[in-house]
């Protein structure tokens, strides 16, 4: 559940009564967009769990993606120890960006978000089969296949460990992600369900 801020909280006379506000994929992290909001902005925000900015050049209220049908879904807000900036998390309903790109400050990519977007395009290869990919012909021959490679990778892995050559556990590690990977999406399940469950163990201090 979205957790609400007290819009009186925030110092409209320090922000000039248009609190900057940024953008983050609540998933990868990525920072997606920047905008400003005044009261009736943040309101209409938290009401409708979708992003409302003002714009200062259309001098109204505008809710992302009223033309191009890309919403930005709220999944929380968190104001600054300033209390003069918004960062919202967000699901973000196709591009962020006019120009059709994933995020407005394109030329950064964290490694984070790289492995999100990874994860994204072994999702869409499952989805839309194709005889020229590696993921979709494993995703053809089953999960016995799928979970042989497995087996394979990970012992190829230890190996390495114990050789203690180094640029060969590089490879095999990548091997073997990609395959665990594989193993999961097979199994109708993500990588951000294994980050969530190392996050409970860590709250409960069964991972330190």
């Amino acid at each position: 559940m979205l957790k609400k801020i007290n819009v009186s909280d925030i110092d409209w006379n320090k922000v000039g009564n248009m609190v900057p506000t940024i953008i983050q994929h609540s998933i990868s992290g990525e920072v997606l967009m920047y905008g400003v909001m005044n009261q009736e902005a943040v309101l209409i925000t938290q009401k409708e769990h979708y992003v409302t900015f003002y714009s200062r050049t259309k001098k109204r209220l505008w809710k992302k993606g009223e033309i191009s049908g890309n919403y930005l879904r709220v999944v929380n807000m968190i104001l600054d120890c300033d209390k003069d900036t918004l960062l919202i998390l967000v699901l973000p309903q196709g591009n962020t960006c006019h120009l059709n790109h994933t995020s407005c400050f394109k030329s950064f990519t964290s490694d984070l978000t790289f492995f999100y977007h990874l994860e994204n395009i072994l999702k869409l290869k499952q989805k839309h089969i194709s005889k020229h990919s590696y993921t979709s012909r494993l995703h053809v021959m089953g999960i016995n296949k799928i979970a042989q490679k497995v087996a394979e990778e990970a012992a190829e892995t230890v190996i390495s460990a114990i050789t203690q050559n180094k640029l060969e556990l590089i490879d095999e590690v990548t091997d073997l992600i990609y395959h665990v990977l594989v193993l999961l999406h097979h199994c109708d399940l993500d990588f951000c369900m294994i980050v969530e469950n190392l996050r409970k163990r860590r709250n409960n201090n069964t991972v330190i």
